[in-house]
């Protein structure tokens, strides 16, 4: 473990100079889909910092670490100032050292809400300011949702605005294949009811319509996770939500039970998933998906974030041999509007200076997203953000449907203690498929959650 933390480290250092030398990816003015005023006037505003440093460290690495690069490029070519990002294979781990031993970077960008709170209680952070806020809350699709993902109560117990949301993830999404439903003549539904009765027109006309797996060895179940917080979000008010995340709501309460059953209609209906009901533990959530695209398909949906296409046939090209519609709400629940399931990274300033603050005006143009979204794997709340910058359809439909939710929600798994969110909640979801009822998997969670000290 020490060795392998090591050699991250290293090579993390070796890569942090990228961004100061790397050229810009798209020549500024050249293309009509980016706002290059935002650029210019980016530029003027800040051109007194030139030849200030800036450091950042994340945990983005790989493909995201030459991505966030290729934005931090513009920051640099528009300040003048010497950026540098960094990571670290162990990085929510070094990132407390870090702050701890006095010797943060400039600007930390934090994946896990948990770690900015730790953080902003310890007084570890620098807040943001009430402008900031003011200015996500009006410029983010679900603005107030973002912001209280971002707020914590600072070493003097009094609550600040630490956290600047940057890089959306989204999980509240049905996958298909266009051609399977053209062939069939079915349409994609627009509410849950809809979605039922495309389900039951499916076995009707003898095939399978969902493929859902549960496997992922030692964090098997995880899937089914996903499943009952976005039908929290379309069966119950973000308040309730919110309350079952802090254990204000028990597991075993109605609402919680009665969401884990709306999953049950699917994955214990032994005519709706393929393989059957015994299969839905079994398979490996990687090679669910690939039921889409047999001959003929083995079903015809399924469900999961928007990571998914990584296991999809080589060569698949979304938008036409796979495409993805938003998991619809009720029509019978019109009060509780469009719910998005999600993620996103923060960043938050863990050392004070100028050029911190400039990098955070930054995140607050259009082509600091639209660079990014103009190649892959990044979605944005960003209203400000021209939606034809995304690099194809797929991610344009993701990104609208993050920039008009009326709630934005993270995945309440990853806000629940370690060992209930991906532990108790993981294998009893396991329990469930395999047979115990909702009420008393509910309880059994619940128990575990009781017992911690």
């Amino acid at each position: 473990m020490k060795t392998s933390f090591w050699i991250g480290a290293a090579l993390a250092t070796l890569l942090a100079g990228s961004a100061a030398a790397q050229e810009l990816k798209f020549a500024p003015g050249e293309d009509s889909r980016f706002n290059w005023k935002s650029y210019e006037d980016f530029k003027a505003a800040h051109s007194d910092l030139k030849g200030q440093s800036l450091t950042l460290f994340g945990p983005w690495r790989g493909e995201d670490e030459v991505l966030f690069n290729s934005v931090l490029a513009y920051f640099n070519a528009a300040t003048g100032i010497d950026g540098r990002y960094s990571s670290s294979e162990n990085y929510e781990q070094q990132i407390v050292i870090d702050t701890q031993a006095g010797s943060p970077p400039n600007i930390a960008i934090i994946p896990q809400p948990g770690l900015l709170a730790d953080l902003a209680a310890k007084g570890f952070l620098t807040p943001l300011g009430q402008e900031n806020s003011d200015w996500v809350k009006s410029n983010y699709g679900s603005g107030a949702d973002w912001i209280r993902y971002g707020t914590y109560k600072g070493k003097d117990g009094k609550e600040a605005y630490f956290g600047f949301p940057f890089k959306a993830d989204f999980k509240s999404m049905v996958w298909y294949v266009p051609e399977n439903f053209e062939e069939a003549g079915y349409e994609v539904p627009k509410t849950m009811e809809d979605l039922f009765k495309l389900s039951d027109q499916i076995v009707e006309d003898g095939g399978v319509p969902w493929c859902i797996g549960l496997g992922s060895g030692g964090a098997t179940g995880w899937p089914a996770t996903d499943w009952v917080e976005d039908l929290m979000l379309r069966t119950q008010k973000p308040e309730v939500y919110d309350k079952w995340v802090s254990n204000e709501v028990k597991f075993d309460d109605p609402a919680v039970v009665g969401a884990i059953e709306e999953f049950g209609k699917f994955a214990k209906n032994e005519k709706y998933v393929s393989g059957g009901v015994a299969a839905v533990a079994s398979t490996d959530f990687r090679d669910s998906p690939k039921g889409l695209f047999g001959i003929p398909p083995k079903c015809y949906l399924h469900h999961q974030a928007s990571f998914v296409p990584s296991f999809f046939p080589p060569d698949t090209k979304l938008g036409t041999d796979a495409d993805f519609f938003y998991l619809p709400t009720y029509a019978s629940k019109p009060e509780l509007g469009t719910p998005v399931l999600g993620a996103g990274t923060m960043f938050a300033i863990t050392k004070d200076s100028l050029t911190a603050k400039a990098f955070i005006e930054f995140l607050k143009t259009p082509i600091a997203h639209e660079v990014w979204m103009a190649q892959s794997s990044f979605l944005t709340p960003f209203k400000g953000a021209n939606p034809d910058a995304y690099a194809n359809e797929v991610l344009k439909k993701q990104g609208e449907a993050l920039t008009t939710a009326t709630t934005f929600r993270f995945d309440a798994s990853d806000l629940m203690p370690g060992k209930i969110g991906a532990g108790a909640f993981w294998t009893g979801m396991v329990d469930y498929v395999g047979g115990k009822d909702a009420k008393t998997v509910a309880s059994d969670i619940q128990k575990a959650w009781d017992g911690l000290k």
